[in-house]
């Protein structure tokens, strides 16, 4: 594996500056197309999963996190908060209230459930400067969150399929789990004390790690229990990557939370006519957008699959003559929503060229022939090489495999 922090820089993916901030990256152009291909991927297939696209504020006033339980439990991860207006107000370190608030709104019925909920929102944790790294650990952070609102016996089935979706989006985006924990409370942990780690009441939790099981068990897959490290509302399985220093971190997260809904009141009217509180399902389907590009750029070192290349055409005109018919290959190319870019001619020879782009997946060659008959030749990253066909079939062919979800 490579070291993200090295690659991404030498790639351009993304930097830092100290006038900015410790654990404060940017993204640039390059790094930026790859976090949006993932961004959008992400909200395809939510979309098609059921689920709804909310946004909402970065801030909360700190009354919210006191109802919440973060403010008891969570602070020392938190920023300090800001007086305005009179108000205290905080830098969310979660969504989960603004999301609790969100159904609150509205008035729901048993027919409404499961409601599914999710949103690529900014968070931020006041992480210490010892622990910063490249992506994997910062200070803001970009999170694929989702929360689903469900009734008891809709739990187990909800936390199942998300399960799938991680195990789908991992496949798509071409990296493996290390490992597969539930995250359990310690052994000796002690609920309804103000001086406890966790919130809420013993048969709660109990119950919210039996579903939790039931859930790794039915997939069939292995997992180890971890005492300890479950969040102060609840359990929750943990998916682990490995960075390669061999360290390992949580990507993916499927949590039960009984807590939150009754703390915010949450109720849905049931077919009996009476009110009930929904479980509150928390899910990060690839985590932490930054963290989930530091494993991609370990992983495939830069040679990323075409749906996520920051560039995933170069047109190639073997000398200025061709550029013109280049340039309008380069056109169809972007019109049909592929990154493309050209290298001219200028630039070298057309075997430099094709090894200064050796991480691209498709150059497309361009020489006289194939700009009289409006064709192009591609040349794959992997070596593979095909006859000159017309551009614009080439280049439809070309965008339809670079659609993760149609390949």
């Amino acid at each position: 594996m490579y070291d993200h922090r090295k690659l991404g820089r030498e790639l351009g993916l993304f930097d830092s500056d100290p006038l900015i901030g410790a654990g404060l990256p940017y993204w640039l152009p390059a790094g930026a197309a790859i976090r949006q291909a993932i961004e959008r991927y992400i909200v395809d297939v939510e979309r098609r999963a059921g689920y709804q696209q909310v946004y909402s504020p970065v801030l909360g006033k700190r009354e919210l996190y006191e109802i919440s339980g973060h403010w008891a439990k969570y602070s020392e991860d938190m920023y300090p908060p800001m007086d305005v207006g009179g108000e205290q107000v905080v830098l969310r370190p979660s969504l989960c209230p603004h999301h609790a608030l969100m159904f609150r709104s509205r008035a729901h019925s048993y027919r409404e459930l499961p409601l599914r909920m999710s949103e690529l929102g900014g968070m931020y944790r006041s992480e210490l400067s010892g622990v910063l790294g490249g992506l994997t650990r910062v200070r803001a952070i970009q999170l694929n969150d989702g929360h689903i609102f469900c009734s008891l016996d809709q739990v187990a089935e909800e936390a199942g399929a998300a399960l799938g979706l991680i195990n789908q989006a991992y496949r798509d985006l071409g990296i493996s789990a290390s490992r597969y924990l539930l995250s359990l409370p310690a052994e000796d942990a002690k609920f309804g004390d103000p001086d406890s780690k966790y919130v809420g009441d013993a048969e709660s939790w109990e119950r919210a790690a039996g579903l939790l099981r039931d859930v790794l068990d039915g997939a069939g897959i292995p997992y180890e229990e971890a005492p300890g490290e479950a969040a102060f509302y609840g359990p929750k399985i943990d998916i682990q990557v490995e960075d390669s220093a061999g360290r390992e971190s949580s990507l993916s997260t499927i949590q039960v939370d009984f807590h939150q809904p009754a703390a915010f009141g949450l109720e849905y009217m049931g077919a009996d006519g009476n009110k009930h509180r929904p479980v509150m399902v928390h899910r990060a389907i690839v985590g932490s957008i930054e963290r989930a590009v530091a494993q991609l750029i370990e992983v495939h070192g830069g040679a990323f699959p075409s749906w996520l290349a920051p560039v995933q055409l170069v047109v190639l005109p073997i000398s200025d003559k061709e550029e013109e018919a280049a340039a309008k290959v380069l056109r169809q190319a972007i019109d049909l929503g592929l990154r493309a870019e050209i290298a001219y001619a200028e630039e070298g020879s057309l075997g430099a060229r094709i090894r200064e782009n050796r991480l691209v997946p498709h150059l497309a060659v361009v020489g006289a022939r194939e700009a009289a008959a409006g064709e192009i030749a591609i040349r794959d990253r992997n070596g593979s090489q095909h006859p000159a066909a017309p551009a614009p079939a080439v280049l439809r062919d070309l965008a339809a495999s670079a659609d993760p979800l149609r390949r």
